[in-house]
């Protein structure tokens, strides 16, 4: 059994997860989140103390979580970008949104909530400027970001007593497949070099976890600063 603090982090295989994974590593034990078991592996390999976590987010049962008694650091990083007009948007894609950005870290959360309150941990979520705003062509991404930061919020004050404290990160544009993707719908030319870079999101998180227990990191926004 690792003696490292124990931090789970979904969405682990690419983007801002990975660049979280790569943070975290040098001072805690990973479980590495995703689908891919082979991949998470390989991946797995590269870190000083990690394991693949492999899971289907949106079907999640207590016996994939079984084995897990403590539970220092989760860090909801998975998530799925669907943009488009409301009046062209599917049930489907509505509903598929939901299940991933929202239903799933609910879900999650809740298994794990003994582990994380035996560790006196803290959930992480990787949230979004969206959370705050919406606009054209974002009312289903919003609208999943919006619920996040309403679950956040309320699992903050509920597990206060627990010792469990619970952070919300906002990032802006980020340097991400996703990026690649927004880019896309919008029809613009991607350059990533003028978006915040994954690591910078990860240090987010690494202030968050680093932060003594007389305080914690409620929410946090970063944006691109638009000098690059």
């Amino acid at each position: 059994m690792t003696e490292l603090p124990v931090a789970l982090i979904t969405g682990a295989s690419r983007g801002i997860g990975l660049a979280i994974a790569r943070e975290l590593a040098p001072t805690h034990h990973l479980l590495l989140g995703g689908r891919d078991a082979e991949a998470l592996k390989d991946l797995a390999s590269e870190f000083p103390s990690a394991e693949p976590f492999a899971a289907e987010l949106t079907e999640l049962t207590p016996d994939v979580v079984h084995g897990i008694s403590r539970l220092d650091v989760l860090v909801h990083s998975a998530g799925v970008l669907q943009m488009g007009q409301v009046a062209d948007l599917t049930s489907e894609q509505w509903r598929t949104s939901f299940e991933v950005n929202v239903f799933a870290v609910a879900n999650l959360t809740r298994l794990l909530l003994p582990a994380l309150r035996a560790a006196k941990g803290q959930v992480i979520a990787i949230n979004s400027g969206a959370g705050y705003a919406s606009g054209d062509g974002s009312a289903l991404y919003s609208g999943t970001k919006f619920a996040l930061r309403a679950f956040t919020d309320a699992l903050r004050q509920e597990e206060r007593g627990n010792g469990v404290r619970v952070s919300s990160i906002h990032p802006g544009r980020v340097a991400t497949d996703m990026q690649q993707e927004l880019h896309d719908f919008e029809g613009k030319p991607y350059r990533p070099e003028e978006w915040v870079q994954p690591d910078q999101v990860a240090k987010a998180v690494r202030l968050a976890v680093d932060a003594s227990r007389d305080s914690v990191i409620e929410s946090l926004s970063i944006r691109p600063s638009g000098m690059v």
